[in-house]
């Protein structure tokens, strides 16, 4: 496909950002969950200027964020069609992927034939096998792994199969063929969403997980990013994109080791990408904060965020589109440290998107992939509805 004046996405995915409870929230144990509303009374109001002059204050209720009467662009919600609330269904909804059945969790731990054909497959024995924080469980039982080689085996309350490893016993390339291995054979009744490489360093009381982290997912159906490189229009994924994609769609892959470094790689990129689809993944929010009730740097986190986002709007150029979503909430406040079933944002300003507009509750993650795709004149996905735009003369296809 040929484009004459091609239009840029910057698209960024808060990484556990929700904006309140869905309707089926209690099902999940998730009611009264509002990740940014919750947390904003927790630490006595953010400060967000940029995001409230995109319609943040909208969305829901945001303690020092209030609903901004001129804002920039769109603002809206969207709900998740998709069972579950994991990062891999979220993901894969905002491409157009809706995933009907629920992905495996192990509240009980892994079934002990599970791990005995993870064993022979790829010779290494196994510590432990059950729900923990992966920072606790590599303290306790780091020192048994150094003695005796067995690999700690660990999920949480999202379908994942982690494995730690640490990088004195079993080299990264070792732990990265190993985990290559458990893809292969989790499947069907055992197809988790994600295999988690885990390597960690360090001394007894003081082992540190390294930034070499690495996610092996469950491959999607076709989704947009698919339409995109097949039109051969440029896809970046920054972060954690290309592992939840399985590493399909994405022509450019840019890894990052925090949000910093994510804000800068998105910021350096519109010096050499001058068209095409940046997707970014901030993953601290729900990683470093969410996860473990960090209410403090989860302020921290946003507010520096939207710090970056001024820089940001002065670099980008007047034919660009920019696209701010989650993928599910982490709440802080709450006593529980998983993810949380609610609505994500959907802010985006750009020349085709009228200022002020109000969007509403979106009917799926999916509108965010549709939108994207009509912004490159690509065809309707199967799921998701595109939010209305203006003609755009610059952008003829």
């Amino acid at each position: 496909m040929t484009h004459m004046n091609p239009p840029r996405v910057i698209l960024i995915v808060l990484d556990g950002v929700g904006v309140g409870a869905l309707p089926d929230a209690a099902d999940y144990g998730d009611a009264g969950n509002d990740t940014l509303g919750n947390l904003s009374q927790a630490v006595g109001g953010l400060r967000l200027p940029r995001l409230e002059s995109m319609g943040l204050g909208h969305l829901t209720a945001v303690l020092g964020v209030p609903p901004c009467p001129a804002a920039i662009g769109g603002f809206g919600t969207c709900r998740e069609l998709s069972a579950g609330k994991d990062s891999i269904s979220g993901h894969w909804e905002l491409m157009g992927v809706v995933t009907e059945r629920p992905f495996p969790v192990y509240p009980d731990g892994f079934p002990a034939d599970l791990l005995k054909t993870f064993t022979r497959l790829t010779g290494h024995e196994t510590l432990f096998g059950k729900p923990a924080s992966g920072t606790e469980i590599i303290n306790r039982l780091g020192q048994e792994h150094r003695r005796t080689g067995a690999l700690i085996v660990y999920t949480s309350a999202d379908s994942v199969f982690q494995i730690a490893a640490h990088e004195d016993v079993v080299p990264v390339a070792e732990l990265y063929r190993v985990c290559a291995v458990a893809r292969e054979f989790l499947r069907g009744e055992h197809g988790v969403a994600r295999v988690i490489a885990r390597p960690f360093t360090g001394e007894p009381g003081a082992f540190t997980r390294t930034p070499g982290r690495h996610d092996y997912a469950l491959a999607p159906p076709p989704h947009v990013l698919d339409a995109l490189t097949a039109a051969e229009i440029p896809v970046t994924g920054i972060g954690k994109i290309d592992d939840l994609y399985a590493h399909r769609g994405i022509s450019k892959v840019i890894t990052t080791v925090d949000n910093q470094d994510g804000m800068e790689k998105t910021r350096a990129e519109l010096n050499v990408t001058p068209h095409g689809l940046i997707m970014t993944n901030l993953i601290q929010f729900d990683q470093d904060w969410g996860h473990r009730n960090d209410c403090e740097g989860f302020k921290q986190g946003l507010e520096s965020f939207d710090r970056w986002l001024g820089d940001f709007f002065q670099a980008m150029s007047a034919r660009d589109t920019v696209i701010i979503t989650a993928d599910h909430g982490v709440d802080p406040t709450t006593a529980s440290t998983d993810h949380s079933r609610e609505h994500v944002p959907f802010l985006i300003a750009g020349p085709r998107v009228p200022g002020h507009e109000t969007l509403g509750e979106r009917g799926s993650f999916a509108d965010v992939g549709a939108t994207v795709a009509k912004l490159f004149g690509l065809p309707r996905p199967r799921a998701g509805s595109p939010i209305p735009l203006t003609s755009d003369a610059k952008n003829i296809h």
